[in-house]
């Protein structure tokens, strides 16, 4: 489909808002979800981190009872 000048291509033959409201819409969740994405590995590491802080302690305790 071919548009005269790209007012027509925005109005995309009366359908423009319908249009670009979904890829607006769509645009926003696929952002939305890289940013939770990102946010859940970022809390997935610090957990992460403090299992193994704590299995690090824990190790050390029990070497220090043991002796």
């Amino acid at each position: 489909m071919a548009f005269e000048s790209f007012a027509d291509f925005l109005a995309m033959g009366k359908h423009g808002f319908y249009v670009w409201s979904a890829y607006g819409i769509s645009a926003f969740l696929i952002i939305a979800s890289m940013v939770l994405a990102l946010r859940g590995q970022g809390q997935v590491r610090q957990t992460l981190a403090r299992q193994q802080r704590r299995a690090e302690l824990d190790a050390e305790v029990n070497d220090e009872s043991r002796t």
